[in-house]
Formats: structure tokens, C-alpha cells, sequence
């Protein structure tokens, strides 16, 4: 007889729920994502849950599992004491749309504030080259997912409702990332300070602890971020050096601009490219000079 597992799932949207219970029979190797969808396709099949690869690699299945932030996909059912429930919630730093499914659609717009990277030219044979301890030192930043678990997991968004003033530790990465890139010609500094908040971390190695891919968030990003700015904003000896050697060599990034035209008040060509060239085919012109001279007639 195979084994049963008790799970306690949160049931409802932003205007309220509760907990609802639901038994599984459980086998070798069975992860929490599987037993969400035994509960789906069994008992439940109105249960909202986000999804895609079932592999650790989209990062879409983030939720809570015993009030720890973790990827279902990625943790097997055996790891919990057998007999006890399993409760799965969604990631309470941000809205709940239905059951474990919630809006994380703030992380998108911090996104687009960012300073996108700007590469200096290419040298005279027209390649760039960079030395092996520079492209090591931010290459783990590249294994993010975009989970947003270390987001979750973060006090200051968490808990604090920062949102406004803190980015969080997915962007900081981000912010590290290319601050640390050997050719992006950007100076980010004053943004990370007072845009994207990197002084409201208090280095608590939270969202390193829950980040899927054991990146060193906070260790390998974060304090040296912290230090970068500092070092940059508040350092006596590195103002008087910029003033007699002449200025700061990267050129200060500003936020990007907002759109300024809505689709509304795009023309309707504009708004479809496909009917656009169409129209703009030699076939197309043809045709309308056709109409036009038999109109003439």
C-alpha cells in the first residue's frame, strides 16, 4: 500500500481564504509541484498554481513549504517527517492572485529602471577583451532563474513594504553585475544609492540562504556593491583624485525614460507591422494603382 502525505494548501484570492486540507499517495522521488498536481487533477482542479519547466530552471513554482520560500519542482516530498502535514502557501511579498499563483509584476518594472549595459568601443582589430578573473567574478550573477524567492525571503520587502525604495536582492545582483564589468562604461553609483536603495540592506544573508543556484548574493554582491558606493560617493581621497586627474572616467547613468506614446495614440499602421508591410509591398502598391486607374474609368 503506498504511503500518504497530508498537505495544507491556501485556497483564495486578494480579497481573502483559508487552508484546505487534501491527502496524496506519495512514491520514490515525488516532489511538492507533483503532489500540488495529484491534488489538481484528483480533488481539486480549480487549484491555481505557476508552472513551466518542472526542472529548476524557469524559476515559475515559487511558493512557500512550510513557511520556507522554495522552488516545488525542486524539493522531494521524503525531505519532510513523514506523518506531519505540508503546508504550501504562495510568496507573501507580493499580491495573491489565486491560490499559490501571485502578481510579481513589480519585479518587471524595477527592471526596466535599470541602466541597460553600455559596452565602450571595440579596440582597433574591432574585439573586446577582458581578463578571466573579471568575466569569473560576475558569472555566477548569470545563473539566476528569476524565482524571486531571495525577493520574498527579504525583510526589507518583505516585511517593511520597502518596494518603493529598496530593489531587492535580484537586482542587486543585476546592479553588481555590471558595475563589475570590466567594459560597461556606465557610472550606476548614485542610481544604486538613491533609486534602487542598496543602503537599506542590513546584510542578513536571508536571500542567500533560499537562492536555488547558491549564488553568494550577499556576499559576493551585495557588500561589494555597498562598498563600491561607498568608496565612490564618500571617499575624501577618491574625490580629491577625481578632481585633479580630471573627472570620473565612466559617464553617470540616469533613469531611462518613460514611453511617451500610448497605443492608443499610435496609428492604427503603426500598431499593426504585418498589415504595415503589406501595404508597403510593391504587390500591394500595384493592386492600389489598379483600383485607382479603373476608378478613373
Amino acid at each position: 500500500m503506498a504511503d500518504k502525505a497530508t498537505l495544507r494548501i491556501y485556497r483564495g484570492d486578494k480579497e481573502g481564504g483559508d487552508f484546505k486540507t487534501y491527502e496524496v499517495e506519495t512514491y520514490p522521488g515525488m516532489v511538492v509541484l507533483d503532489a500540488i498536481h495529484d491534488v489538481q487533477a484528483r480533488q481539486a482542479p480549480d487549484l491555481a498554481v505557476r508552472w513551466n519547466c518542472k526542472a529548476g530552471r524557469c524559476g515559475s513554482c515559487s511558493a512557500e513549504v512550510n513557511g520556507k520560500p522554495r522552488l516545488m519542482c525542486m524539493t522531494r516530498m521524503s525531505h519532510f517527517p513523514a506523518g506531519e502535514p505540508i503546508t504550501v502557501t504562495p510568496m507573501r511579498a507580493f499580491p495573491i492572485i489565486k491560490d499559490l499563483v501571485t502578481d510579481v509584476s513589480w519585479n518587471y518594472d524595477v527592471a526596466k529602471k535599470i541602466p541597460p549595459f553600455k559596452p565602450k568601443a571595440p579596440e582597433a582589430d574591432g574585439t573586446w577583451r577582458m581578463q578571466q578573473e573579471d568575466i569569473d567574478r560576475i558569472q555566477e550573477f548569470r545563473k539566476c532563474i528569476e524565482c524571486f524567492l531571495c525577493q520574498n525571503t527579504c525583510h526589507v520587502v518583505r516585511d517593511h513594504e520597502k518596494k518603493e525604495e529598496f530593489a531587492g536582492p535580484r537586482f542587486m545582483i543585476y546592479l553588481a553585475g555590471l558595475d563589475m564589468h570590466p567594459l560597461d562604461t556606465l557610472d550606476r553609483h548614485k542610481l544604486v544609492k538613491d533609486e534602487f536603495g542598496v543602503g537599506y540592506c542590513n546584510i542578513t544573508r536571508c536571500c542567500t540562504e533560499v537562492c536555488p543556484e547558491s549564488i553568494g548574493i550577499t556576499d559576493n554582491a551585495i557588500i561589494p556593491l555597498k562598498e563600491r558606493v561607498a568608496d565612490d560617493l564618500y571617499d575624501p581621497v577618491r574625490w580629491l583624485l577625481r578632481k585633479v586627474a580630471g573627472g570620473p572616467k565612466k559617464t553617470p547613468a540616469t533613469l531611462p525614460k518613460p514611453p511617451t506614446k500610448t497605443l492608443a495614440a499610435t496609428p492604427a499602421a503603426l500598431r499593426d507591422p504585418i498589415k504595415q508591410t503589406m501595404r508597403e509591398s510593391p504587390s500591394a502598391k500595384r493592386k492600389v494603382e489598379e483600383k485607382a486607374e479603373s476608378d478613373e474609368q
